[in-house]
């Protein structure tokens, strides 16, 4: 594989081959994990955990963007997120990503040691463009149809897979005259951000799409409602569906796979990679 490392603020990561984000929610109600990490000790115990199983970077979020979530306040999210960033910067060896759609957030969070920018809403909401530009690091820009609270409604498509692309192709395109360097840009389709079942079935079957975009891409698919209807399990019998997704996900081109079951994933990607190779 070709080598690629992005710089997060002084913390290297290398993209030349897959690689695990750990999901590190310090949220009271996201969908699989709100309330278990809420205390700052909790919090870092569990990114700390994850490191030590494999993940190679950790994603710290406090706005849960389930489907109907109603959002929280900046001084609420800060609340949650800048003290567990502070903490864990210093315990871990690897890069810290903040999970936010919040100009401000993304501001304190990168004075606080995050080395990267994940977006739901793409760099969309007030003042997160010029803010990511300004602070430098890599940052993802995930498609979302609609908002957390109306997103999984009546979400439609004339063809997912073109509508999908061409929003992230006109996303990058809008960071570029921002200012923002190709080499800090992912990109992430938003598996199960306002869409249905087959929307994200197509999504998966035709990733390598997403792929041609030219930019390292992150998905996430942990858990997620789209693996309970296909499975019919329950959120805490998820794993391997979820395992089987991302090691799809990679043999499509998918290079971050973000989850909250890293040591499973982690091995089933190691296998997916000495076949890449």
């Amino acid at each position: 594989m070709k080598r690629l490392t992005i710089d997060c603020a002084g913390d290297c990561l290398d993209l030349s081959q897959p690689r695990v984000m750990g999901i590190l929610n310090v949220t009271p109600d996201s969908f699989s994990d709100g309330g278990r990490h809420v205390t700052i000790d909790a919090a870092v115990a569990r990114g700390r955990r994850m490191v030590e199983e494999g993940a190679s970077i950790i994603d710290i979020g406090g706005e849960s963007t389930r489907p109907g979530a109603d959002p929280v306040s900046v001084d609420e999210e800060l609340k949650r997120v800048v003290p567990v960033i502070e903490r864990l910067t210093k315990e871990i060896s690897v890069p810290v990503s903040v999970d936010t759609r919040k100009a401000k957030v993304m501001r304190e969070a990168v004075a606080a040691g995050a080395g990267m920018i994940n977006d739901v809403a793409a760099l969309r909401e007030e003042g997160a463009l010029e803010t990511a530009a300004e602070l430098g690091v890599p940052v993802c820009l995930m498609h979302m149809q609609g908002t957390p609270d109306t997103m999984q409604k009546a979400p439609v498509y004339t063809d997912v897979v073109k509508t999908v692309a061409g929003f992230l192709s006109g996303r990058v395109e809008a960071c570029l005259a921002a200012g923002i360097p190709r080499h800090n840009l992912l990109v992430d389709p938003g598996f199960g951000f306002g869409k249905r079942l087959a929307h994200n079935i197509a999504l998966l079957k035709h990733l390598d799409d997403i792929v041609s975009l030219g930019l390292p891409v992150l998905v996430g698919m942990s858990r997620k409602s789209m693996i309970g209807q296909l499975l019919d399990r329950p959120l805490d019998e998820r794993v391997f569906g979820s395992v089987a997704a991302a090691v799809v996900a990679v043999m499509k081109g998918a290079i971050v796979v973000r989850t909250h079951d890293v040591g499973p994933t982690l091995d089933a990607l190691k296998v997916a990679a000495a076949v890449l190779e």
